[in-house]
């Protein structure tokens, strides 16, 4: 009977929870207050709310990879491995550790001295990793994955100063009963799903590329759900999705009548130049000042188009960073309309303007997408979305497709994005 209660707590979530999970929590209700209760953007906001507590939640089959090969995040040297093949590997329910390098151990605990944050790291590894240790519910609950080999990089000619310092941190530990000889720059390759390794791709002293196989680990499971419709955003699909919907949403007429108000749209680059710069005196790299400065020129599908391809390691924050000031903007625009303008000049009514021709708009569409691709063919993907959406709209002969454009797509894609975003 106590072998049963023992065996449901540990095939349970309850003891994967800790502290930030509840803090988490706490955000999460504040979301949802904000969207349902005060209704600022809750078609964004209820999304990503309710991701970020799937993200907060020890699940199954939610947000976890597929088993498959292990690689070398850089080119270098193997100089352990852990596993041969047949060898079971484990991940547990919730990763809450897993430095990329020695040095990262040194950076989470300031502490320690570094040798003795090296060696406390391995013998607690050593200690929970253990086959028998993996039965013990309390030790699954650290979060700590299988360590499944260690690369040594190669030495760049461009090295930095603090992959310089790093490389000369020498530690020795033991590790499951092995002596290891580590340095400060070593990367730390941690089992991504739970199986068996089926084949072995680099052994100890064979030198690896970047992104060569280390361990292929078999699992007859699947990823999560949310692992393949991440792919979306990683793979760069839902923000052209979101701007065929969009283009099908817009009416350019005023515009066409008015071309004076392009210039409207122009001012706003002096804020993308602005935090731009203040990114890069922040300490950020050009590629990263520009994935943060697009936040405050565009919105969310471009923000993560963007960094995507200039700075994917940022893809998380961006995305947070732009939907979530999107949905503030209730809030943060009022007070600054009412400090920036008058009450006279709020009371002023737009004048009508002339009516555009259905000719005109389709002309509009097709120059518009001709000419943004010959000047920046890299956002060719999301400007012909964008066109094709409004083409549809405006030739009067694709309502039914104009539609589910304007409702069934971009409500789809606006959930799965939001739910992703706050993943």
């Amino acid at each position: 009977m106590l072998k049963s209660l023992v065996d449901l707590a540990s095939d349970s979530s309850f003891f994967y929870v800790d502290w930030r999970m509840v803090v988490m929590w706490a955000v999460v209700a504040v979301l949802f207050y904000l969207a349902v209760f005060r209704k600022f953007e809750p078609l964004l906001l209820v999304p990503i709310a309710f991701g970020a507590l799937i993200a907060n939640l020890p699940t199954e089959g939610v947000v976890n990879k597929p088993a498959g090969w292990l690689r070398a995040p850089d080119a270098g040297v193997v100089s352990n491995v852990f596993v041969g093949k047949g060898d079971k590997v484990f991940v547990p329910r919730v990763v809450k550790q897993k430095p990329s390098k020695i040095s990262d151990i040194i950076d989470d605990n300031p502490g320690l001295a570094p040798a003795e944050a090296v060696s406390a790291y391995f013998e607690m590894l050593s200690d929970i990793t253990s086959p028998e240790s993996r039965k013990d519910t309390f030790k699954k609950a650290k979060g700590i994955p299988d360590l499944i080999a260690i690369v040594r990089p190669d030495v760049a000619d461009a090295i930095s100063d603090k992959e310089l310092a790093e490389s000369k941190l020498k530690f020795k530990v033991v590790f499951k009963g092995k002596e290891l000889e580590l340095e400060g720059r070593d990367l730390l390759i941690w089992a991504e799903a739970s199986g068996d390794v089926a084949d072995l791709g680099a052994k100890a002293g064979e030198k690896v590329s970047k992104g060569g196989k280390i361990a292929e680990v078999y699992s007859p499971r699947v990823g999560g759900l949310y692992y393949y419709i991440q792919m979306g955003v990683l793979l760069e699909l839902f923000p052209p999705l979101i701007f065929f919907g969009v283009g099908a949403l817009t009416d350019f007429g005023p515009l066409i009548a008015n071309p004076k108000t392009l210039l409207l749209g122009g001012a706003a680059q002096f804020g993308v130049f602005a935090t731009f710069m203040g990114a890069i005196g922040l300490g950020f790299t050009s590629l990263e000042a520009a994935s943060i400065g697009i936040i405050g020129g565009a919105d969310g599908p471009t923000s993560i188009f963007i960094s995507n391809k200039l700075a994917p390691h940022l893809l998380a924050p961006i995305a947070v960073a732009a939907y979530s000031y999107m949905a503030l903007v209730p809030i943060i625009q009022p007070p600054i309309m009412r400090a920036l303008t008058t009450l006279k000049e709020r009371q002023i009514r737009m004048k009508s303007l002339r009516k555009v021709g259905r000719l005109e708009k389709l002309i509009f569409a097709v120059v518009v997408t001709i000419f943004c691709i010959l000047l920046v063919p890299d956002v060719s993907a999301l400007i012909c979305m964008l066109m094709l959406g409004n083409f549809v709209r405006e030739c009067g002969v694709c309502d039914r497709l104009s539609k589910a454009a304007q409702n069934e797509v971009i409500n789809i894609i606006t959930t799965f994005l939001g739910t992703s975003v706050g993943i």
